[in-house]
């Protein structure tokens, strides 16, 4: 069977159909929605004899026995976020499929290759991301915080996984699954405007940004808002939209791709006739270097006791989440370049803002590398998203070319 990406389009307009409705995807993990998705993915491998099985921590995987128990493994995953893009994810998965195929009918390969599909990755429902993947790659080291998660309709996490056949306590167990794992290829949306920009269909990802997440709470005074004077205020806010609009100056002077983000503040006592006595701020930075990352952070805390002392409030630090940044393997990056060159023409290497699943294999010492087709306008996590069909089936084609030259690296 020749490979066919126009077969793998063919399918997530299929999938589009089943999953989403006028508002985008629906395929938000944990859901009987999402289950749709993977008895979806199910019908799709089964004519290849790929057998299948569901790991502790829920992990959707399907094998290809080949001469050594050595496997290449391909991956994405088929949760969405509610009202989310018909790619993300799924994208991933179904041109893995396609491959899959392929490799099924050309009959017994050097290795084993193995198709699998990650377990929320994207944390839409309890908040927690990459759930399936940290588990398999055993950086799962939060499993008390995860047992107080719940959703917004008070269902508790461990309740919601035992209803799709997991459970928590046994998560990490999912560790066995990449025991003899030779090397992990991931197909993605790029989910930004480089690619585009740039006028290039396909490109080779370097690894992705570590993220610093930061909750600063500021403190100042409560006060009539028609009585008290200007210069007597001590406005919480006023140091919070001070940081807000600093951080773009960190961003530049720091640079080689950094950015950080002020993703909402939370006012108190929130009201129009009153000066804020409280603001919480949330803070996103990310960087592809670690001592970069370091530094960005440094220096929007320094800031933010400066403008303290400049509006007379008092502000205070809560570091929420943080992660390292993650590079590919040297190796697979030359040989994803090579196939991105083969197939299209010209290539492009550039780093992951957003964080993968593959991010999670690199970190367990697996050699990873990732591949990015672009994003048409840059968008995401949206019923907008998307990405030319042509270039959808040239992604099919720079994946199946990756696989062949790494089961012959690793073969």
């Amino acid at each position: 069977m020749p490979l066919d990406p126009a077969r793998t389009v063919s399918e997530l307009e299929e999938l589009r159909a089943l999953t989403g409705d006028e508002n985008g995807a629906q395929r938000v993990a944990w859901t009987d929605t999402w289950e749709q998705a993977r008895d979806f993915l199910r019908s799709k491998v089964a004519p290849t004899g790929a057998q299948e099985e569901i790991d502790e921590a829920g992990n959707q995987w399907f094998t290809l026995g080949g001469d050594s128990d050595r496997a290449l493994l391909l991956g994405g995953h088929m949760d969405s976020v509610p009202n989310g893009g018909w790619l993300d994810g799924c994208l991933n998965v179904l041109a893995g499929v396609e491959v899959l195929r392929r490799i099924a009918e050309d009959g017994r390969s050097p290795v084993t290759v193995r198709l699998v599909s990650w377990a929320d990755e994207e944390g839409a429902r309890f908040g927690r991301s990459l759930f399936g993947s940290s588990a398999a790659a055993g950086s799962m080291s939060d499993q008390d915080e995860l047992r107080r998660l719940s959703d917004r309709d008070g269902v508790a996490l461990p309740d919601a996984l035992v209803g799709h056949g997991v459970d928590l306590d046994r998560a990490l167990e999912a560790r066995s699954q990449l025991e003899n794992a030779a090397a992990y290829l991931e197909l993605h949306i790029e989910q930004g405007p480089v690619l585009e920009a740039m006028g290039l269909p396909l490109g080779v990802v370097l690894g992705t940004f570590g993220v610093e997440r930061s909750r600063f709470t500021w403190r100042g005074q409560a006060a009539h808002a028609g009585s008290t004077p200007m210069d007597k205020r001590r406005d919480a806010l006023a140091g919070a939209a001070k940081l807000a609009l600093h951080i773009r100056e960190i961003a530049a002077e720091v640079g080689d791709g950094a950015v950080c983000t002020c993703g909402g503040v939370v006012t108190k006592p929130g009201i129009v006739t009153s000066v804020v006595e409280t603001a919480e701020q949330l803070l996103d930075q990310r960087h592809l270097d670690g001592e970069a990352l370091e530094r960005m952070l440094a220096m929007a805390r320094e800031a933010a006791d400066r403008f303290a002392a400049e509006e007379n409030v008092e502000v205070e630090w809560e570091r929420i989440w943080s992660i390292e940044p993650i590079l590919f393997d040297e190796k697979l990056i030359g040989l994803a370049d090579e196939a991105v060159r083969e197939v299209a023409g010209t290539s492009h290497k550039l780093p992951s803002g957003p964080l993968h699943d593959a991010a999670e294999v690199a970190r367990a010492g697996i050699p990873t590398v990732m591949l990015f087709v672009q994003s048409l306008r840059g968008l995401s996590h949206t019923k907008l998203e998307d990405t030319e069909r042509e270039h959808l089936e040239l992604s099919v084609r720079a994946l199946d070319t990756l696989a062949s030259k790494t089961l012959a690296a690793v073969g």
